[in-house]
């Protein structure tokens, strides 16, 4: 190998090489120039060619252009050009012999900068391989990690259903010393059964999937569950035979039996022929024990009615003397009505309506006697509770709904509810009073609503079943009355007046407290009976009428007889009823009849000139008014001399004729006020032209004065 050279010889040795390589360069260039030279130009276009491009890009250099421009040789140009490139090159070279020391330490830097960099390449390839093997490393232990996740998540799985099967296999000692020893009645007793049920019912599921594991406790809880049904059936009898004890309160042992309705639910669930037992023998006790305590209620009951009740004889139409002392005073201290309301309509007024019941043996010990419909809406408060309470309790301890639970309603309470309905049909039959059997009507509506209100169904039926016992009744006894009203001969009531008649008051007395009852649940089969009543008391009035001689007699008796039938309606009816309208009409029909009737035999003459005189002048044949004058002068002259007197004899015969003074007042003001206009007419007739001219005319009374002085005979009242 060839010893290394100095920086300063190897500088030489590169100039040596460098003046070669420019000597050989310029040989070349003349060598190629004579070749050129010596190229034949035409027969080579290509050459020549490239020679014109080649000419054509060194003339467009900025230098040769300048040399064109001075015209220079370009011979001599290019050898200048070449001594400067000379004298260049060799300053180049003295100056990098000047720098050789520089250039060498820089020399050396670069190479240990090559080996640094070298072993950092190294280091970094090392780093990426083990930067590559880290991470296939991650990915493994990443692997491991969702392997070992998932194994984690299915042992989770797996522990919290073992533990569960566990924990519901497994018999406490607390649970069987408890089924075994506590009394029932205790709250922890009343907990381990709920706990006892819930482990059967779990190994029961278990089963179904055959778990081998249910076999190990199995007889273990049928055990405790014999144990636990033996000590609740004892229990539940024992409280369903406290019923039967003699005045026991049923409604606090049923209140017990409440706070151990979950016993049923056991027994339903795991011994059903026990849970059918005890609800069989609860059905029988609670069956008997209804129907003996309302059987008696009911016989004790009807021991304090009223003893004078309404008979098949007693309707409205019957004479007043068909039975003596019927409608005489009473001599007893509290009677029965028959067509008058009085204080009885109250027993259907919440307060009384869902009052407390009667005590019979109380009320016979203060010897208080009842209405029918008071007794009857005690009875049937008593049931309507009692019933309720009954549902309520039997859905809820025996775990029934629907039609289920009105099954066993109709098992408990079937026999009392026939022998209610059984004496009712009785009684009814032969019960003439129609404002009782009316009243009994309407609290048998007002029941079924508070049922329906208290979410109870269970009695709906028997409510339905009694209104059909009692409605037609009602409406026997009611035509029984209309009947008797048509039959009603008026000469066979004996001696008339013109007072209102005792028939035509007994109509009014039932009409209002029919028409008061009847507004709350308005009936339209109601309202055509009192309508047929109606029309049959307003036919008797007008026979009864008839049997009077004058007329003005009969009208005394009508208006008296509207006027009273209005006067009862409107205390107690509303006044927009058809019974009322109808009598108003009829009352003022007849009060306007009769006042024309009083004035006539005082004031006849007047009025017959007035309208005999207004039909003329309407038709025009005023020249017959001329031939009155005497009539005339002897109408005005008499009427000023006598009709104070008339008036006041007038005022005297209607308060004598009518009961209700408030209704002769309004009469002798409804005579007054047509006289007025009578008057007024007869001055309007007077004024004619024929009769314009009388001096009678001059004694004519002046209307202002009349009507003052006719306010003074207004009676008042």
């Amino acid at each position: 190998m060839m010893a290394a050279l100095r920086p300063d010889e190897e500088l030489g040795l590169r100039a040596t090489e460098m003046e070669e390589e420019d000597g050989m360069g310029r040989g070349e260039e003349q060598s190629l120039q004579l070749n050129l030279g010596d190229l034949d130009l035409t027969s080579d276009e290509f050459i020549l060619d490239e020679v014109d491009i080649h000419i054509q890009a060194n003339l467009e250099d900025s230098l040769v252009q300048e040399a064109l421009k001075t015209g220079v040789d370009l011979r001599q140009y290019s050898k200048q050009v070449e001594l400067e490139l000379q004298h260049i090159e060799h300053a180049s070279i003295r100056d990098y012999i000047k720098e050789s020391k520089n250039i060498t330490s820089l020399h050396n830097q670069i190479t240990a900068c090559d080996a640094i960099l070298e072993r950092m390449e190294q280091m970094l390839s090392s780093f990426q391989c083990d930067l590559s093997s880290i991470s296939c490393e991650i990915q493994t232990l990443q692997e491991q990690s969702v392997a070992m996740n998932l194994r984690l998540k299915n042992r989770q799985a797996v522990r919290s259903q073992l533990s569960q099967l566990v924990d519901e296999l497994v018999v406490p000692a607390a649970m069987i010393s408890t089924i075994l020893e506590a009394p029932v009645t205790e709250q922890d007793f009343l907990e381990q059964l709920h706990e006892l049920n819930n482990k059967m019912n779990y190994v029961k599921e278990q089963a179904f999937r055959e778990t081998m594991a249910c076999t190990d406790v199995h007889h273990v809880l049928d055990r405790l569950k014999v144990k636990a049904v033996t000590k609740i059936r004892e229990f539940v009898l024992q409280k369903i035979y406290s019923f039967r004890k003699p005045m026991t309160n049923y409604q606090i042992p049923q209140n017990a039996l409440l706070k151990y309705r979950f016993f049923y639910q056991f027994l339903l669930g795991n011994e059903r022929s026990v849970a059918q037992e005890l609800r069989e023998q609860y059905v029988e006790t609670m069956s008997k024990i209804y129907l003996s305590y309302f059987k008696s209620y009911t016989s004790r009951l009807m021991k304090i009615q009223y003893e004078e009740v309404a008979e098949k004889d007693d309707l409205m139409g019957v004479e007043d003397t068909a039975k003596k002392g019927f409608f005489s005073k009473p001599s007893l201290k509290n009677r029965n009505t028959i067509f008058t309301l009085g204080n009885r309509g109250s027993v259907i007024l919440g307060a009384e309506l869902e009052g407390p019941i009667i005590v019979p043996h109380a009320a016979q010990k203060s010897d208080v006697r009842y209405p029918f419909e008071s007794l009857f809406r005690s009875q049937h408060y008593a049931l309507l509770d009692n019933s309720c309470r009954e549902y309520l309790f039997l859905c809820d301890f025996f775990l029934v709904t629907g039609p289920s639970a009105q099954e066993l309603f109709n098992a408990v309470m079937g026999k009392t509810l026939a022998m209610f309905l059984k004496h009712m049909d009785a009684y009814v039959c032969d019960c003439y009073d129609s404002i009782a059997v009316f009243l009994c009507i309407h609290i048998v509506l007002r029941f079924r609503a508070i049922t329906a209100k208290r979410n109870v169904p269970a009695i709906d039926k028997y409510w339905d079943t009694l209104l059909e016992i009692l409605w037609p009744r009602f409406e026997y006894i009611l035509e029984l009355n209309i009947q008797s009203i048509q039959n009603t001969d008026p000469q066979k009531l004996g001696f008339l007046d013109t007072r209102p008649h005792y028939i035509t008051r007994r109509y009014a007395e039932f009409s209002s407290a029919i028409v008061s009852i009847n507004q709350t649940f308005p009936n339209e089969r109601t309202h055509t009976l009192l309508g047929q009543l109606q029309v049959e008391v307003e036919n008797f009035v007008l026979r009864v009428a008839a049997e009077f001689s004058s007329r003005k007699e009969q009208l005394i008796f009508l208006i008296n007889n509207y006027d009273m039938m209005l006067s009862v309606l409107m205390e107690r009816a509303v006044e927009e009823s058809k019974e009322v309208e109808g009598f108003q009409q009829l009352l003022s029909a007849r009060s306007q009849e009769f006042i024309e009737e009083i004035l006539s035999p005082p004031f006849g003459g007047m009025i017959a000139f007035v309208k005999e005189s207004e039909s003329l002048i309407e038709k025009g044949q005023l020249d017959r008014l001329r031939g009155e004058e005497a009539r005339v002068t002897q109408l005005v002259r008499g009427f000023s001399t006598t009709w104070k007197a008339s008036v006041e004899s007038l005022s005297q015969d209607v308060m004598r004729s009518f009961s209700n003074f408030k209704n002769g007042t309004s009469i002798i003001q409804g005579a007054l006020t047509q006289l007025i206009q009578y008057y007024h007419r007869f001055h309007k007739v007077l004024a004619q032209p024929p009769l314009r001219a009388l001096p009678a005319r001059a004694e004519l009374i002046n209307i202002h004065h009349l009507m003052v002085e006719l306010k003074k005979h207004k009676p008042n009242f």
